[in-house]
């Protein structure tokens, strides 16, 4: 029991660091002004605005990687995957399989909690385009291999998009664990062992509203990629 206290406290600090971080001046202007701007839609929505902070069970045996918040819905709500279609297209999967206790995500406080879960992202500001550059992402990486030594339960990798699985990738290449990224081309709902002692890895379309509306990602797409990390566990 002490121990579970003890990594919460300790993912408490960190969820503060990354709150408090101001390495990406570019990312930190837009995420400011589109917080003092904001949508019509949300005019009423005092917005988070800073960079978002990881999301879910400290004990979570899958892993979830993003790209990064959007300038409307986390950027908005302070949340990985809260506020926007993307969110809505993810939860719902997660809570058809068991991974979510809502299938809707809306607030911090809307109750929402995932089991067994933790959800984060290669870059964790608001990027204008949703296109974060390379050296925005290098700045933010030590934040997600902080995550991924404290989450020493997870078994299961899901990279959500191309810049996902290529920055966790590039995590394990550079600490030795594997010895190229060309062994792991993207594919939608590919399954890979990098390595004995690593968990298995699940690549997937990233829920966007580009990739939704076009049917390139379907929710029964989605939830088969869960439906797939669930039997892995």
């Amino acid at each position: 029991m002490r121990y579970k206290g003890i990594l919460r406290d300790t993912f408490r600090i960190l969820n503060r660091q990354v709150t408090a971080c101001e390495l990406c001046p570019r990312l930190r202007t837009y995420g400011r002004e589109v917080a003092r701007t904001k949508r019509r839609a949300y005019l009423d929505w005092d917005y988070w605005g800073k960079p978002v902070p990881g999301f879910g069970d400290p004990h979570a045996r899958l892993l979830m990687i993003g790209l990064a918040p959007g300038a409307h819905g986390s950027n908005r709500t302070g949340r990985m995957f809260t506020g926007d279609s993307s969110g809505d297209f993810l939860y719902r999967a997660l809570y058809e399989t068991g991974f979510a206790s809502q299938a809707e995500s809306r607030s911090r406080e809307d109750g929402l909690e995932l089991r067994d879960a933790y959800i984060t992202a290669a870059a964790h500001c608001a990027p204008p385009d949703n296109k974060p550059q390379p050296g925005e992402l290098a700045r933010c990486r030590p934040y997600l291999e902080r995550e991924l030594d404290l989450l020493k339960n997870v078994r299961v990798v899901v990279a959500l998009g191309g810049v996902a699985l290529r920055t966790y990738l590039g995590i394990l290449r550079d600490r030795g664990a594997i010895k190229s990224l060309a062994t792991f081309p993207f594919g939608h709902d590919r399954v890979y062992h990098p390595a004995p002692q690593l968990p298995a890895l699940i690549a997937s379309y990233h829920p966007s509203q580009q990739n939704t509306s076009t049917g390139k990602l379907t929710a029964a797409m989605l939830r088969e990629v869960f439906e797939h990390a669930r039997s892995l566990l």
